[in-house]
């Protein structure tokens, strides 16, 4: 009867011990889960000590008042010994599993993930539009969430705003989205039971910050505890799923917080080749969970495979042409994504864009990519030019007195020419001026305090070299009754801004124009037509009638 029970207890130690190992840790009960494999030989280990335990003998003394001995009966460790036979033969399997999976004996298999297609540049990428250019990055978006949040005295003191800031595009508006989250675990047993009341909502062209406050709270998310955290919840709901490290917050056209959860999918023996296969959208009020094949993911969704996956797949495509050993010793045709990545908003979609450079490390780019976030689409543009390491270096040079700092640049299309556009942050991060470096011509740089004088500054320069935008077919005409008109000094150039009743848009007309002289002789309540170019915040005009 002592032995039922001793067993019994052990038992019950070895089920408890998996019990809350796999309630912490989460791991996947899937054979291509590296995490699965850990559990089953760190569950071996606890049984083992266990078993140890178990079979020691109780007879403990003292010698010589200092050292603690244990009787231990060897004989009856044969359970220990096969456990450990397991242990190692487990770890094996892992080991030959990972070697078999690598792409040093998979390197073809590597290579064909990406499917690539090569585009032009002035095709697909259409001259810029101002007015839904992404001015921040994700530091710049986080101190105006954080500002935000500080102005909530309802919320400050409760919650604190998560590091998510998602980049999406939003009703037409490239946008950055994030939750909030509780601001410590006291905060979070106060406030659990209604969630967490709002996300903040990020203009990225216009920087207006909104806190949007729910009906209902957000009850899942990575700040919950226990059952209602969002990797838990998903854990027990799909437990085969390998779900991406990387899980986007996101909103729908109507507002409604999502969390998009990619799972992996390896193409590659047991550990390699991973891209998506499913996709899990969870309702970040309700729970609801919404399994999709990654083809039939809605349209709204934005995030489907991390930057950093895409980046690594078109790596694996440009370093590994030739074979692995080729990659590492002769490196012929090698190609790589350069040391960063930006966003890029087009067909409705957030495409991840990033330069394509030899493996050399030489400071030029062979061209650029694009991959799609949702579909894994991917188009390469041949267009040489300075890495961006380079052309943030160019615009630091003209104001190096100043000590800014450029962000990684965005890819814009001026005049068909493909454009580096970077904000200058001060050390505090603060946006402080904007740059313009042409991509082919890393010395052509333009400089201004705000968009519509660094555009201004760089199609001059474009002027200067001979480049004429291709806009000047494209000018649109308004008519209206003048609401507004006003004379203001530019860098001691005179303009006339014009509102027009019935729209908002301002019309900057610029007297340095000899054509344009005659706006002077207009009033308040004059019917006027105007032949004008879009343009951030102002439209500038090129006729009057």
């Amino acid at each position: 009867m002592k032995k039922m029970t001793r067993n019994l207890i052990f038992l019950t130690a070895g089920i408890l011990a998996a019990g809350i190992l796999y309630y912490i840790y989460l791991p996947a009960v899937n054979i291509h889960s590296a995490n699965f494999w850990f559990f089953i030989m760190g569950m071996l280990v606890v049984g083992m000590l266990i078993y140890g335990v178990k079979k020691a003998g109780r007879q403990f003394w003292l010698s010589e008042g200092r050292h603690l001995r244990l009787n231990l009966d060897f004989k009856e460790m044969k359970g220990l010994k096969y456990m450990g036979i397991l242990l190692i033969a487990v770890f094996l399997i892992y080991l030959l599993g990972s070697i078999l999976s690598s792409p040093i004996i998979n390197a073809e298999k590597y290579q064909q993930l990406l499917t690539i297609e090569e585009r032009n540049f002035t095709d697909d990428i259409q001259e810029a539009d101002y007015n839904t250019i992404p001015l921040l990055d994700k530091g710049s978006a986080a101190l105006l969430g954080n500002r935000k949040m500080g102005s909530l005295v309802d919320m400050v003191s409760q919650f604190e705003v998560s590091n998510d800031y998602t980049q999406i595009n939003y009703q037409g508006k490239p946008v950055r989205v994030t939750p909030l989250s509780y601001a410590s675990p006291i905060k979070w047993l106060t406030n659990h039971r209604t969630g967490i009341p709002a996300y903040i909502l990020i203009d990225m062209a216009t920087q207006d910050t909104e806190c949007v406050k729910l009906s209902e709270g957000i009850r899942y998310s990575k700040s919950e505890y226990f059952n209602q955290n969002l990797y838990r919840h998903l854990r027990f709901r799909y437990p085969t799923y390998i779900f991406d490290d990387q899980l986007f917050f996101e909103i729908d056209e109507e507002g409604t917080p999502y969390w998009v959860c990619p799972v992996k999918k390896f193409n590659i023996g047991l550990f390699g080749g991973q891209t998506v296969g499913n996709v899990v959208l969870c309702n970040a009020v309700t729970g609801e969970c919404v399994d999709y094949p990654v083809e039939d993911v809605p349209q709204w969704v934005d995030k489907v495979y991390s930057a950093e996956l895409l980046t690594r797949l078109y790596d694996y495509s440009g370093i590994l042409k030739h074979g692995f050993f080729n990659s590492v010793l002769g490196q012929r045709d090698c190609l790589q994504s350069t040391n960063g990545y930006n966003y890029i908003a087009l067909e409705d979609d957030v495409w991840v864009y990033s330069g394509v450079t030899s493996v050399s490390g030489d400071q030029s780019n062979v061209g650029f990519v694009l991959m799609n976030q949702r579909t894994m689409e991917t188009r390469f543009y041949k267009v040489e030019g300075a890495i961006e390491d380079s052309a943030m270096s160019s615009a630091e040079g003209q104001v190096q007195n100043l000590g800014y700092v450029a962000t990684f640049p965005l890819l814009l299309n001026i005049a068909d020419e493909p454009t580096y556009f970077m904000a200058l942050k001060d050390a505090s991060g603060l946006v402080k001026k904007y740059a313009m470096v042409n991509v082919q011509k890393y010395q052509w740089v333009a400089i201004g305090d705000t968009i519509q004088e660094c555009e201004k500054s760089y199609s001059e320069l474009l002027n200067t070299n001979g480049i004429v935008s291709q806009n000047a077919d494209r000018v649109k005409s308004i008519s209206g009754r003048i609401e507004a008109i006003a004379p203001v000094v530019i860098e001691g150039t005179t303009h006339y801004y014009v509102c027009l009743t019935g729209t908002e848009d301002i019309f900057d007309v610029d007297l340095s124009d000899e054509t344009l002289l005659g706006i002077i002789r207009y009033q308040t309540g004059e019917q006027i037509t105007l032949g004008y170019m879009e343009g951030y915040g102002l439209h500038s005009v090129k006729e009057i009638h």
